[in-house]
Parts: C-alpha cells; sequence; structure tokens
C-alpha cells in the first residue's frame, strides 16, 4: 500500500469553518471528498511537528483540526534529519518563517514516503521547487517523494 504524509494545512482545511471564498472554498470541498474517499487507499504518516503546528493559533480551531491527526502514525526524527532540513532551506532559500517546510520535506524523503499531501503551493506543492529536490535527491542518491494537493493525489490514484 501507497504512503502519504499528512502536512499541516490538510487538517486545517478539514477543520476549518467553510469558507465563501475562491479558490479556499474549493480546496476544502476537495480536501473533504479526498478525506472520505481517497484516505482509505494510503497508509497514513504525520509528525510531531504537525501536531505542533496544528495545536497553535486560535484554540477553537485547533480543536477541529487536531481530531484528524488521531490514530496517524507519527514518524520518528531519524538521524540526519536536521543537516537534510537546513539543505532544503538553502537550496529552496526559504525564509525562517518557512523552516518547518524543510522539516516535512525532510521526514518524508528519510522516511521514503510516497507522497507529501499539502495545499502549500508556495514552498512544498511548487513545480520549480520540486525539480531543485528532484535534483538533489537523485544527486545524493535519496528517494524522491510526489509533494500534491489532494486534488491532483486524486488524479494519480485508480
Amino acid at each position: 500500500m501507497q504512503t502519504v504524509y499528512i502536512e499541516t494545512t490538510i487538517p486545517s482545511y478539514l477543520g476549518a469553518h467553510p469558507s465563501r471564498q475562491e479558490p479556499m472554498a474549493s480546496h476544502q470541498k476537495l480536501t473533504h471528498e479526498w478525506w472520505k474517499r481517497e484516505r482509505p487507499k494510503f497508509l497514513l504518516y504525520s509528525s510531531l511537528l504537525v501536531r505542533q503546528e496544528a495545536s497553535r493559533g486560535d484554540a477553537d480551531a485547533a480543536r477541529r483540526r487536531l481530531p484528524y491527526l488521531n490514530g496517524i502514525a507519527e514518524l520518528e526524527v531519524l538521524p540526519g534529519t536536521d543537516k537534510l532540513e537546513a539543505d532544503l532551506i538553502r537550496l529552496f532559500q526559504l525564509p525562517p518563517r518557512a523552516a518547518a517546510d524543510a522539516g516535512h520535506l525532510a521526514m518524508v524523503i528519510l522516511h521514503r514516503i510516497d507522497y507529501l499531501l499539502t495545499w502549500n503551493c508556495t514552498h512544498l506543492a511548487n513545480a520549480s521547487l520540486q525539480k531543485d529536490m528532484m535534483e538533489y535527491c537523485h544527486y545524493h542518491k535519496l528517494h524522491v517523494p510526489i509533494v500534491c494537493t489532494p486534488e491532483t493525489l486524486s488524479k494519480l490514484t485508480p
């Protein structure tokens, strides 16, 4: 069975009050549809980093987000995670506020997870950054995950 890392934007979209503004409304709907129909087709993983991020901010919103992470296996931090994260921050030229994005990607690479599921299209599900990540991973003989949104992962699966 293929594996999926659930990044923080997924429980955030699932637990958010329905938006009336596009594209947020469509993204929320697609996320709920993926969660209902596609999720059972995969082994799901997350991390302490995701749980920490989902716990931040408005307490009421956090209470709505966190239940979506219940029952999802939490990946351990492997040796080399910090170095890979630092390399990815430099490679992608990420601002300090986006350092956690490199942390999610490092976990997925080192644990050899098939997909990183996210709505973060700025620092994760971004074609030019993915090209750089693929080249980096190939050069260092590391696993190359597919970083995608619920919309694109639904289209990838039979």
